[in-house]
């Protein structure tokens, strides 16, 4: 393969560009679509399968390739050729797996390691295969200024982050994970670019001016020339699920994709990979992160909606931890009943049209319970969001006894939705996990810095605990420590954790996808939620005093958390304790 020779590029607004190959330089000639390709062919020298090349836009600086596959100094940089058919496959036998019925782990690939690498990731995958996990979900793994940070303020979005190893490491992991049975879900950001490294503008209008959400300028999705610029998005997608196996993308805060065109990007970016996924013949799935409460993410585009896989559930996250902590700042303020974590399990979304105080308005849609099917919502008790947007980064494990992570994780790994565990999770980790960030611009630390404190203004949080995000301290503090793993409570947790997931496996009530199979009840004033599921019954005290409960009818002990005593059809309850029964016949 010649990987110089396809080099080209997208610049309508451009009079004159060159392209620059090893310190040589080539003037490019422009077709009618505004596509830029070299004037001549390239010395046979220039051939190589690593060659280091940029562009010049008007006789300005050498800038780095919108579609660059790496950038191995940094993404201000030259841009280098990578062939994505160099990598020699073992995954032949992988045909994918299917969301419903699995189970996903969430990993920041710089923390998830000392080394933080995808190399080092590797060596930690049996770890995932004995907890029970089916998806191994990667947070944004794509360019950014820095050597560390979350990963959502990329701008390059076509590269690997060459900390974690670039593109052949990417293949690599993904093609070990195959091996071990654990399909692949990368996090993906087209709702925004980071503040430093985007070049984008100066070759085309890939931002909407004047338009911008809560992270940066608004991408131009509907505006001129949005025709290639939602083709940058969709060729990018494609190109995680085609050249590197990845099985499904999670779509980031796709509310903020402004889109006025009559098929919306969603919607256009689910009709090709369902072309691809026909073509490879395996699932590829699209799940979104969304703050609207819209059913038609959910709903397949036969009957009207985007088509999208699944999509996360924040009001689960955020009954459950209301339920837990009594913690009601900011936007947890409308979870402070038990019946809001009952109307999750019994109709997907709490906010389906209701009032919330956080915005000040009615909120969200009712799903269709009789025909979407319950596995559509992906839910957690803690997340890379609700973590590191906390004031110090502290998890729940920091926060509960070890009876209530217990009950953290057995309404959601034992809920009929789509569960994930946040990476350490497991075990109960004891490190933190913060907002860290590398940028090398003063300026722009300072105003990150600055606007972090800002951001928990209505959450009523000690501001003095806030971490620096620039100091070199809150990335290596937010790594994970293995060794506490397979020691005392935590180890205890983490085969806990192994129970549960293969419990998931062992009674088809529990997984049964139909939302009309849940039937709640729960006290207020007790504390306890009672969920009912078929044969199996679900009976938690949230509260720190005994309660006792009737139960539908008599039920044998599959699992308890805490002190739990059944008599007949009815349980007693001690503070922060749980029962998962089966019902007689």
């Amino acid at each position: 393969m010649n990987p110089i020779e396809p080099l080209s590029l997208w610049a309508p607004r451009a009079e004159k560009v060159t392209l620059v190959v090893a310190d040589r330089r080539f003037p490019m000639a422009r077709n009618e679509a505004d596509w830029w390709h070299a004037a001549e062919t390239l010395p046979d020298e220039l051939i190589d399968s690593e060659v280091d090349y940029g562009f010049i836009v008007d006789d300005g600086e050498v800038l780095p390739d919108p579609r660059s596959r790496r950038q191995p100094t940094g993404v201000h940089e030259l841009s280098r050729t990578f062939d994505p058919s160099g990598h020699a496959w073992g995954d032949e036998e992988w045909t994918g797996r299917q969301l419903p019925g699995g189970v996903i782990y969430e990993m920041h690939v710089g923390t998830f390691t000392p080394e933080g690498t995808l190399l080092s990731a590797i060596e930690r995958l049996d770890h995932l295969v004995e907890l029970g996990i089916d998806f191994v979900e990667l947070m944004p793994v794509n360019g950014f200024n820095g050597p560390h940070g979350w990963g959502y303020d990329g701008v390059l979005w076509y590269t690997v982050h060459e900390q974690y190893g670039g593109p052949a490491a990417y293949q690599q992991f993904v093609d070990a994970c195959h091996q071990r049975g654990l399909a692949v879900i990368q996090d993906v950001v087209y709702n925004h670019l980071g503040p430093s490294g985007n070049y984008l503008p100066q070759f085309g209008p890939y931002l909407k001016d004047g338009a911008a959400n809560v992270w940066g300028d608004t991408v131009n999705l509907d505006g001129e020339d949005s025709d290639e610029v939602r083709r940058y998005i969709i060729d990018n997608a494609l190109m995680w699920l085609r050249d590197y196996h990845v099985d499904g993308l999670r779509l980031d805060a796709v509310h903020a994709l402004l889109d006025t065109r009559a098929t919306h990007l969603l919607e256009e970016l689910s009709i090709e990979v369902e072309a691809l996924s026909t073509f490879l013949n395996r699932p590829l799935s699209l799940i979104a992160e969304s703050d609207l409460n819209d059913p038609r993410m959910i709903t397949p585009r036969e009957a009207g909606g985007y088509g999208l896989t699944a999509q996360w559930s924040d009001d689960f996250h955020h009954a459950l931890y209301v339920s837990l902590t009594s913690d009601t700042a900011g936007y947890y303020a409308d979870f402070d009943s038990l019946g809001a974590l009952a109307k999750v399990f019994e109709a997907g979304f709490f906010h389906d049209g209701t009032m919330s105080t956080f915005r000040g308005r009615t909120h969200g849609n009712r799903i269709d319970t009789l025909r979407t099917p319950t596995w559509r919502l992906v839910v957690c008790s803690d997340n890379h969001d609700q973590i590191g947007n906390r004031a110090a980064g502290d998890r729940l494990s920091s926060r509960l006894d070890p009876d209530q992570l217990r009950i953290a994780a057995l309404v959601t790994l034992l809920s009929p939705f789509t569960p994930m565990v946040f990476m350490g999770e497991e075990w109960g980790a004891s490190t933190p996990w913060q907002f860290f960030t590398s940028h090398p611009e003063p300026e722009l630390a300072e105003q990150v810095a600055k606007g972090r404190v800002e951001e928990f203004a209505q959450m009523d949080w000690d501001l003095t605990a806030v971490p620096n995000p620039q100091e070199l301290s809150t990335f290596t503090n937010s790594k994970l420590d293995w060794d506490e793993a397979g020691v005392g409570a935590h180890a205890e947790l983490l085969e806990f954790y192994r129970r549960l997931i293969a419990m998931r496996r062992t009674f088809p009530d529990l997984t049964d996808p139909r939302f009309d199979r849940s039937v709640t009840s729960f006290s207020d004033e007790d504390g306890w939620l009672m969920v009912e599921r078929g044969e199996m019954v679900l009976v938690v005290n949230f509260s720190g005093s005994a309660s006792e409960v009737t139960l539908p009818r008599a039920a044998s002990t599959v699992l308890q958390v805490g002190d739990v005593q059944v008599f007949g059809d009815s349980v007693k309850l001690g503070g922060h304790s749980a029962l998962l029964g089966q019902l007689d016949a």
